[in-house]
């Protein structure tokens, strides 16, 4: 595979991309990462996600701690190329490092961030 389709996106002055990841099936967004071309080459390698990760400034397979992978069903990218959508099979019902479905868990109410997710793992039993 030529890397044609990875030269087409625009990437940031950091030669980033963001990627949202949604559930397959429902829909529902899990989380929002960056990708480098490194990550998202991996990613349609593997069919699991890869990010860049910023704070550890390096390739991040996600899941590669807590075993909560994504498969990749479908890869998609927005109009302007320059955000990434990953259709996901998301492993074991969690996608935030909190311990919670998705990382989109607190909702605004009169003014004020509320959560309305619950924990569905202690983080320290996921991590350590």
């Amino acid at each position: 595979m030529s890397d044609d389709w990875l030269n087409a996106l625009a990437w940031n002055a950091d030669g980033l991309v963001p990627a949202i990841a949604q559930d397959a099936d429902t829909g529902e967004i899990l989380m929002v990462a960056w990708m480098n071309r490194a990550a998202l080459a991996a990613t349609v390698e593997r069919g699991e996600a890869v990010y860049w990760s910023r704070s550890r400034g390096r390739l991040w397979h996600k899941g590669e701690s807590s075993g909560h992978t994504q498969t990749v069903r479908e890869v998609r990218v927005d109009c302007d190329q320059d955000v990434v959508l990953l259709k996901v099979e998301q492993k074991g019902g969690i996608a935030c490092h909190t311990g919670r479905r998705s990382c989109f868990f607190r909702r605004l109410e009169h003014g004020a961030w509320v959560e309305v997710a619950p924990v569905l793992k202690n983080p320290e039993d996921i991590y350590g």
